[in-house]
């Protein structure tokens, strides 16, 4: 059995290389009572298959809990890199096993992993998948809000061109910045292609810049079909003011920052008023 060591892993350094070997299969299939076996018997729990998968992403990548339980046990390299750069926790982000993502975390996989020109962070990979679950317990540990990736921009781009409502509101509300721009385009230009309009009226809410232009020169609205509740919607925003609820939480976020609830959650005002404010 193979004992974790206290040195860094570097890419390619872990195990032998190999096809895809019986631990992997049991990993993935979530055959505990074969990998415990194989462990018992000698077996490298940190074998890489030629595309640097090992055991730990094989489990990941199928949410068996079981598995990673047994592999973290025995030594398993908890940031390990395939050869996309992805470490498990990316893998069970985008499964949306949270239950592996708490193993993970709990046995200190990174989670803020240093990015590659091919892969994206595990906040990325849980925006992409809509696992909102997930989005908000990396959050809660510290996941960086404005990651960026080459392809993806930051997870708030994910989560909005992926059309998933519930991990960019997790965003927002931690603070993430509505109006990062990748080439130029905003999460609400993703919003506004996608027709999404309750997106589109979050995004506006949270602060979006109706009138932000991409590398194309065109704003949000330029995206959408005349007439469609998104045209609809940003016609709107255009042609009238904020009202007090949206201008009271932009001057909320604005003053205060990313701490804005934390610090309102301290202040002696009904609870009533800070949903108002702030529109939990």
């Amino acid at each position: 059995m193979e004992i974790e060591n206290d040195r860094p892993y570097f890419f390619g350094d872990i195990g032998c290389w190999s096809e895809r070997t019986e631990v992997h299969k049991a990993a993935s299939l979530g055959h505990t009572s074969q990998l415990e076996h194989l462990i018992q018997s000698g077996a490298s729990v940190n074998v890489v298959a030629v595309d640097s998968i090992t055991p730990l992403h094989e489990a990941c990548l199928r949410g068996q809990t079981q598995c990673v339980q047994l592999l973290l046990d025995a030594g398993a390299q908890v940031d390990a890199r395939n050869v996309d750069g992805s470490t498990p926790l990316c893998d069970a982000c985008s499964a949306g096993s949270l239950e592996c993502v708490r193993l993970l975390l709990d046995h200190g996989a990174k989670t803020n992993p240093a990015l590659t020109s091919r892969t994206a962070s595990p906040l990325h990979e849980a925006c992409m998948e809509g696992n909102s679950d997930c989005v908000k317990l990396l959050i809660a540990m510290g996941a960086c809000l404005e990651a960026y990736d080459l392809y993806y921009g930051t997870p708030l781009h994910a989560a909005c061109a992926n059309e998933h409502k519930e991990c960019a509101k997790e965003l927002l509300n931690a603070g993430a910045k509505v109006n990062a721009a990748r080439l130029h385009e905003t999460p609400l230009h993703h919003a506004a292609k996608n027709m999404q309009v309750e997106m589109v009226e979050m995004l506006v809410e949270f602060g979006a810049n109706i009138y932000a232009r991409d590398q194309h020169n065109k704003r949000p609205v330029d995206y959408t079909k005349p007439g469609s509740p998104s045209a609809t919607c940003l016609q709107f925003y255009e042609t009238n003011p904020m009202n007090l609820q949206q201008l009271s939480r932009l001057a909320l976020r604005a003053n205060l920052g990313t701490r804005g609830l934390k610090v309102i959650g301290q202040l002696n005002v009904p609870k009533l008023i800070i949903s108002y404010l702030c529109h939990q």
